[in-house]
């Protein structure tokens, strides 16, 4: 790529979910190649780009909201391109342009890799506008090995994004429509990437889709998941692999005794399920019923100790009534999850769901999201209490510096969404030690660092 020959500070907000950082990561990469200076301080950055989310209300808000405030940098900073990347740029395209004035490109989920080449243009214009740029096509782009990466996350554990897309279509999933259908990374090119990421001192990988464990599907092979992970688990320097984001019906018996009998993969599943109610779930369009979904829960307890579980429900869905949400709450009350997001229904154009009248009134979805979080929280709580007096492995994630304390996380708590463990001793970022539990609440836990022979090297 040629180098881009007057440097031009750029800087990249990322919104969204953790694929969506993998995203931005990628296209920090190629920015840094072309010759870019990149800086976090918005202020003094003569381009800006918003790595959007789309997929529900409250991430568009989020994402329309930071363009705004940005574009005022225009005439308060050193500003001079503004572009909206990622699925909102996918999903709305001109529609965008035309709505926002300050924006001046939009790129969608498959043209990001172009994104050096389009601040090139952009910057060598700014005396006169030109008309805004749009580059939105599809399918989404999937990076691989060779694709340049900065990582935003800390050098002692990653993403790994293993496909992009998804083959499903849930009724109020709007992600197929500017995601596309499943496109699976070469197997090579995963292992590749995790041995280069271990030779960086990430000690934890964990792995990311839209549905990982369809892995695989569009080679029109099954099984694929569980073989990638019998490769990364001989990778040396990796301690956890942490699978995120499994669809019920493909969590395979294979798949449950592997991660049962393998050290080096998390005692965790992330098993997003919506509902229990079977009406709820065929008007999700959700494949497998109740009956499967205890099943599948019922098998994993007994099969893998000591596992963590989360989830994430929709209350509010078209037509749910008061009983069938009474059953969610139940379902949850019986414990089964350490863990749980609840979002209230968002109707979405282009999404099946959106012919369904919305008939339930916001207040009603919030009170039914908190009576489902509340519910959740005691038994977060009760499950995490369980744990005071006993040792744990903890991986030290370094001091916060919001509290000014040393935190970590055990085996059962994945980055950034499910809580800390307060330490109380010294050790550093990566480091595995042992930790007496003295402490919880519903979402963290504290503890003691036992002596230096007590440390996981």
């Amino acid at each position: 790529m040629t180098k881009n020959s007057g440097v031009k500070k750029v800087s990249l907000v990322s919104l969204g979910c953790s694929k969506n950082q993998v995203d931005s990561e990628v296209m920090l990469g190629l920015l840094k190649q072309a010759g870019f200076e990149l800086t976090s301080d918005t202020a003094n950055a003569e381009v800006i780009i918003v790595n959007t989310c789309g997929f529900i209300d409250a991430a568009k808000e989020e994402s329309v909201d930071t363009m705004i405030e940005l574009g005022k940098l225009k005439k308060t900073g050193r500003c001079q391109v503004l572009i909206a990347s990622g699925c909102l740029a996918q999903r709305y395209g001109t529609e965008l342009l035309s709505e926002l004035k300050e924006l001046d490109a939009v790129v969608g989920t498959g043209d990001f890799p172009e994104i050096a080449k389009l601040c090139q243009k952009l910057t060598k214009k700014t005396e006169k506008r030109s008309s805004p740029e749009a580059m939105v096509s599809q399918p989404a782009f999937l990076y691989d090995v060779k694709t340049p990466r900065l990582r935003l996350s800390p050098r002692h554990w990653a993403y790994v994004k293993i496909s992009e897309g998804c083959n499903y279509r849930c009724s109020f999933c709007s992600i197929p429509s500017f995601r596309g259908d499943i496109q699976s990374q070469p197997a090579d090119s995963i292992i590749a990437e995790v041995q280069r990421l271990a030779e960086e001192g990430v000690k934890e990988v964990n792995l990311i889709a839209q549905s990982l464990t369809s892995y695989g599907l569009d080679w029109k092979k099954k099984g694929e998941l569980p073989e990638l992970l019998k490769r990364l688990t001989v990778v040396d320097g990796i301690r956890w692999i942490r699978l995120f984001y499994a669809y019920p019906t493909d969590l395979t018996d294979d798949l449950v005794d592997l991660i049962a009998a393998e050290d080096k993969i998390c005692s965790y599943v992330d098993l997003p399920l919506q509902h229990i109610d079977d009406e709820i779930l065929k008007k999700m369009r959700r494949k497998g019923g109740s009956k499967l979904i205890r099943s599948l829960l019922e098998k994993l307890r007994s099969r893998i100790p000591h596992l963590s579980m989360r989830t994430t429900f929709i209350v509010g869905f078209p037509g749910e009534t008061e009983a069938q949400f009474k059953k969610l709450l139940d379902f949850v009350g019986e414990g089964w999850f350490n863990r749980a997001g609840v979002f209230t229904y968002s109707h979405e154009d282009g999404t099946a769901a959106y012919e369904y009248s919305d008939s339930i009134p916001p207040e009603e979805k919030n009170e039914r999201c908190n009576r489902l979080m509340s519910l959740q929280e005691e038994i977060s709580l009760s499950k995490n209490q369980a744990l005071i007096g006993t040792t744990q492995e903890v991986m030290v994630e370094g001091v916060s510096p919001e509290t000014n304390q040393l935190e970590g996380r055990i085996e059962g708590q994945a980055p950034e969404i499910d809580g800390v463990v307060t330490l109380e001793g010294g050790a550093g970022p990566g480091e595995f030690v042992k930790v007496e539990i003295a402490g919880a609440t519903e979402l963290d836990l504290s503890g003691k660092i036992l002596n230096a022979s007590c440390r996981v090297s």
